[in-house]
């Protein structure tokens, strides 16, 4: 029996991924497969298209095409959205697929077992993926859409939506594990000025360096929003008031010390900021309420400072 390396890389192509039912019937002729396993590979196709939720598509499949070539394991990644999961149990035998079709790549798919996968098997799983492949697309596309509706189109951050729903999360988290969480939320000083005596397009370039600087601030647990206008929110999980006014600080120096080009011209812009811990009794609405608090009282202080609400 002829057997395949265990980590053998099949493409598909534009000439082998036309996924519709004469696609389908035509590779199913290809490796000369029967009616009966052909209604069961037009089955697949039909049942992936019920749910557009990539990991339970990619379950789905792998439940499916195991009626045909047994697989104990699996693993999905696609890097454009930075996902990656795996299924069942991890063996050395293995055969993975570069999922393409016309002009995009849908990502890379392993299937692994104890024992080897022969030929006539990795013939059998290329003819199946032709039925993964779009409602595959269909979730990715529909994954990416919900990323864009988080996501700030100007900054690339996270948006205002993003943060309501992390911190509702987050919250929910720091009471279950009992850790301190905290919140920060910046606003440029006089961001109206840029605006009104350089224009927006000076203004938006001003934004997007400022986020720059708090990228390259916080750390890598922390997650960063744009609230609205020129306000934004740090999230910061296992950090309590210590912890949080000393990134505060490091922000607000760094925010004030940082240069902006514009037009070969060097702007320089400061930012007040205000910080708060969760309570015993805060929910995370409460939680952003003493945020913003604090902020307005770094703005009522003279601005380009940090003030803490308890």
């Amino acid at each position: 029996m002829v057997t395949l390396n265990t980590a053998q890389t099949v493409d598909f192509d534009n000439s082998r991924q036309q996924l519709n039912n004469p696609a389908l019937l035509s590779k199913a002729t290809e490796i000369d497969l029967g009616r009966q396993d052909v209604d069961k590979a037009l089955r697949i196709t039909s049942v992936l298209q019920t749910t557009l939720d990539i990991k339970k598509i990619i379950e789905i499949f792998i439940f499916e095409a195991s009626r045909w070539v047994p697989i104990d394991g699996a693993k999905f990644k696609y890097e454009e959205q930075q996902l990656s999961f795996d299924i069942g149990s991890e063996y050395k035998n293995s055969l993975t697929y570069h999922l393409t079709i016309p002009k995009q790549s849908l990502g890379e798919i392993t299937f692994m077992r104890r024992k080897r996968f022969t030929a006539a098997e990795n013939k059998t799983l290329e003819y199946l993926l032709c039925g993964l492949v779009y409602p595959l697309r269909n979730s990715l596309a529909y994954e990416s859409a919900l990323q864009a509706a988080l996501k700030d189109p100007l900054t690339g951050i996270n948006n205002r939506a993003a943060m309501d729903a992390s911190l509702i999360r987050e919250v929910d988290l720091a009471r279950r594990h009992e850790t301190p969480l905290s919140l920060i939320a910046l606003d440029l000083d006089h961001f109206k000025k840029v605006n009104d005596t350089l224009g927006h397009d000076a203004g938006d370039q001003v934004l997007r360096q400022v986020v720059n600087t708090l990228l390259d601030t916080i750390r890598v647990s922390d997650m960063v929003f744009r609230f609205g206008g020129e306000e934004f929110v740090v999230l910061l999980t296992n950090t309590n008031k210590k912890g949080a006014m000393q990134l505060a600080q490091r922000i607000r120096k760094q925010v004030e010390i940082n240069a902006i080009e514009l037009d070969e011209k060097k702007l320089f812009i400061t930012a007040s900021l205000g910080t708060a811990c969760l309570s015993v009794n805060d929910s995370e609405k409460s939680l952003f309420l003493k945020t913003d608090k604090a902020l307005y009282k770094a703005k009522a202080a003279g601005r380009n400072c940090v003030r803490f609400s308890d």
